[in-house]
């Protein structure tokens, strides 16, 4: 039986992380709506909000007319969700530029810390049912302290509107980001070092994930 990666995210920047670690994950965007979920702490939304995706994707994968027939393979299933924990409060993408500058006036010189969320779901073919894996990776970061006219120069190049907490690290954000204590892979969206351990949670190898280069 072979052996197929789904990431049920449509976020670039995770599915660059997973490529360049030696995986070739298949993007399956799950049309979860996040404004439905509600939690009393930014670590349980973003479990949450992760599970909730890779179990879509999963039950839309095993259903008996899936057209791409993953039900027919063992499919591993990845969800992901990052939240940005200040001072106890999740901030996710800003709602437009005025929330991301309003937003940057806040962090600016201080420290938060970054969640995310993760999920795999195993949908082994063979096995009665599926098996699902999860937990939630934590890395601290300190912001710059910006002066008003960069906060509105980088909120001007429409970055910070399309990730979680208003930053990056590996984009042009990170001129902006001094220090981080912890995962950074975490801080792009997916800790590749929590996803080892989960995988292993469920018998297999970052190994047996790997992409074969001959079939580049």
């Amino acid at each position: 039986m072979t052996l197929r990666l789904v990431l049920a995210s449509q976020s670039p920047a995770r599915l660059a992380l997973l490529r360049h670690a030696g995986f070739a994950p298949e993007p399956i965007v799950s049309g979860v709506d996040e404004n439905a979920f509600e939690q009393s702490d930014p670590a349980g939304l973003a479990l949450v909000l992760a599970q909730a995706k890779a179990r879509t994707v999963a039950e839309r994968l095993r259903r008996p007319d899936a057209q791409d027939g993953a039900a027919a393979q063992r499919t591993l299933v990845i969800g992901c969700d990052s939240v940005l924990d200040l001072d106890g409060v999740a901030y996710g993408k800003p709602a437009d530029q005025q929330d991301a500058i309003t937003r940057w006036k806040v962090m600016r010189g201080r420290e938060g810390v970054l969640v995310t969320g993760h999920c795999v779901i195993d949908t082994d073919a063979g096995a009665a049912q599926v098996r699902e894996v999860s937990d939630v990776a934590r890395t601290t970061v300190r912001f710059a302290d910006l002066s008003d006219a960069e906060i509105e120069a980088y909120v001007a190049t429409g970055e910070p509107l399309y990730v979680a907490g208003a930053f990056t690290l590996d984009g042009i954000g990170g001129s902006f980001v001094d220090a981080i204590v912890g995962d950074p892979s975490n801080v792009i969206g997916l800790s590749l070092p929590l996803l080892r351990r989960l995988l292993a949670d469920l018998g297999l190898a970052v190994s047996d994930l790997w992409a074969d280069p001959s079939n580049d």
